[in-house]
């Protein structure tokens, strides 16, 4: 079946699935998620991946379809084609996400697929089952800095009828702040990753390091992977997965999406990718707000977040 195909039977399965409602969010373990995902958490938890399986995880809208792509396409030695075989939830599915029937869930795409594995998750370090740390998978975790991060996720739950609605940006910040989004906070998140990455041998990218050098990051996710391909081909991966060619990429872009889930006349999946749009929507009193409480939540840790502005 072909790329295209795939983007057909994917939405012929989502429109039966009926209009969806905005899904609530409950607790698990102190960490707020979907209600479909929570209910259907010790099937999550007891996820046993292969050795061979390689974990992407990032807080969500911190460039996870980015890596995945850059992943797909070094393991194909660049062959776009190649990836083009189907949208990327069915090349790389995401561990947790459960939609109501006949939608598969994540773990119902990996059960269907042979290791090795490109697996998503935004599911914070310490839900990620155990198997990954067990088996000794290997994990990227990418990382944006918290403004541009947030800013992203509130377009994205805009336009995202699965998620509870936003609100205006005014509410949507202080959510942001006290962690009362899907997978929890961001402060959380990015710090737990950070304090495993070494016991865990997690490779921790910078969404402002790919947007610097994108040359160099998939050279380093390349080393990371044991894998050697020629300049060309590095040359053509940083190419293919340029933001404008992600964009327009139907494979990629998440028009596999009927927009009764993802709404793209709202906000498209991918809208700027940019460092420093978070300056279009902070007031100078939100921006002293933010940043105070930024200073007392990241005061035990020194990751070097950073602007390229």
């Amino acid at each position: 079946m072909s790329g295209e195909e795939n983007i057909l039977s994917h939405n012929e399965a989502m429109q039966k699935a009926g209009d969806p409602k905005r899904f609530p969010l409950i607790q698990i373990r102190g960490v707020p998620l979907r209600s479909l995902i929570a209910n259907n958490w010790d099937s999550i938890w007891a996820f046993r991946p292969d050795p061979s399986d390689l974990l992407i995880a990032t807080y969500p809208k911190a460039g996870t379809t980015w890596v995945q792509e850059i992943v797909d396409l070094l393991l194909h030695n660049g062959d776009a084609e190649a990836c083009k075989r189907a949208p990327t939830p069915e090349r790389s599915p995401f561990l947790e996400i459960c939609y109501p029937p006949p939608i598969p869930s994540g773990l119902d795409r990996l059960k269907n697929m042979d290791p090795p594995r490109i697996i998503k998750t935004h599911l914070p370090v310490q839900l990620v089952p155990l198997g990954f740390w067990e088996n000794k998978c290997k994990t990227i975790y990418v990382a944006r800095n918290a403004k541009d991060n947030m800013v992203s996720y509130y377009y994205f739950d805009l336009m995202n009828k699965y998620h509870p609605d936003p609100g205006p940006w005014e509410c949507f910040m202080p959510k942001f702040m006290q962690g009362e989004l899907s997978w929890g906070s961001w402060y959380d998140h990015v710090k737990g990753y950070w304090m495993e990455r070494e016991k865990k041998n997690i490779l921790y990218l910078f969404y402002e390091d790919m947007k610097e050098n994108l040359r160099r990051e998939v050279e380093r996710i390349m080393r990371y992977l044991d894998l050697s391909v020629s300049d060309e081909v590095i040359s053509r991966i940083v190419e293919l997965t340029s933001f404008k060619n992600m964009k327009e990429n139907p494979m990629t872009n998440y028009s596999c999406m009927p927009t009764h889930v993802f709404d793209q006349s709202v906000s498209p999946f991918m809208r700027q990718g940019e460092v420093g749009d978070w300056r279009n929507h902070f007031t100078s009193d939100q921006l002293k707000t933010f940043e105070e409480d930024y200073e007392k939540q990241m005061k035990e840790v020194n990751i070097p977040f950073r602007s390229l502005i």
